[in-house]
């Protein structure tokens, strides 16, 4: 399979995933509007709440990144051959310019982020500066380059607030039902009430379903980007071998990066949460198997 096909399939397969999770949400907002007993009406104006809060979230979730993380900005006269990297691969790709940040820590990783090329940053650390030679930081710079042309960094803020949009129209739905929604007594008739009974039970099956149904689909999107964004990076530079070995080194360093958290893991080139590894952290893991990317590189 050749870069394209890659770039090809990951690019059918990501918008597939997408269009699946949009309908998915508004399917959950539907079912929760019609047992709370708002009728269609009430599922609409949920839904276009929901947009205010997703269109809110997605122009505030970069600046909150950058402020979660500690980067700091970082100009030309601070470090020149970072900036030169970023500027020459900036070039080749024909994508502006972004801004560059540095995150003060030893662990080698970075991340891209922004609603698009024209307002993007590339954060590194300052591990990863330290410990990679020019060539394999090549690599990780084009793949996080690539997430920014891929439009990676708009689709994967996209999932993240509809994730976190799921997780609180699940807590609120459990809440009202605690609390004794739904189980009023009313003058409707048999049919009428359990009908009405039966929405209730899926509702409630949503809510407790829903946010780990959001989740993995975030997860599956999440890899699916990562592939795309590693072909894309070795297209750019001609050399996957660089991001080949950048992969390993960054995934055989022990070192936990502090300021990382699992809201943020899944924008990192490599997932900065050192745990065990097992079926269910598989199962759950932002990124794919670093032995799988580093196959496929080396086999472009």
């Amino acid at each position: 399979m050749t870069i394209y096909d890659h770039i090809r399939t990951n690019r059918r397969r990501t918008w597939l995933l997408m269009f699946l999770f949009v309908i998915f949400v508004a399917g959950v907002v539907e079912l929760i509007a019609l047992a709370l007993g708002g009728g269609y009406i009430a599922g609409i104006i949920a839904l276009i709440l929901a947009g205010l809060f997703v269109t809110i979230s997605y122009y505030s979730a970069s600046s909150l990144v950058l402020g979660i993380s500690r980067a700091k900005e970082v100009k030309h006269d601070e470090n020149p051959d970072l900036y030169h990297i970023v500027e020459n691969l900036c070039i080749g790709s024909g994508l502006p310019m972004p801004k560059i940040y540095i995150i003060e820590d030893t662990a080698p990783n970075a991340f891209a982020t922004g609603r698009d090329p024209q307002h993007a940053t590339v954060v590194v650390t300052s591990g990863l500066l330290q410990k990679l030679d020019k060539l394999e930081l090549e690599g990780v710079i084009a793949h996080e380059l690539s997430h920014i042309g891929n439009y990676d960094v708009r689709l994967m803020t996209l999932v993240v607030v509809l994730v976190g949009l799921v997780a609180l129209l699940a807590d609120f739905m459990l809440l009202f039902t605690w609390f004794g929604a739904g189980r009023r007594p009313s003058n409707r008739g048999h049919g009428e009430g359990m009908a009405g009974a039966i929405i209730l039970v899926a509702a409630v099956a949503a809510a407790i379903l829903a946010p780990l149904a959001a989740q993995l689909i975030k997860l599956a999107i999440s890899r699916s980007r990562e592939y795309l964004a590693d072909a894309s990076a070795a297209l750019l530079t001609r050399y996957p071998e660089g991001l080949a070995r950048a992969l390993e080194k960054i995934a055989a360093d022990t070192e936990p990066l502090e300021v990382a958290n699992k809201a943020t893991a899944h924008l990192y080139i490599v997932n900065p949460l050192k745990g065990h590894k097992s079926w269910a952290n598989n199962l759950f893991s932002t990124h794919p198997p670093i032995e799988e990317r580093v196959r496929r590189l080396r086999a472009m």
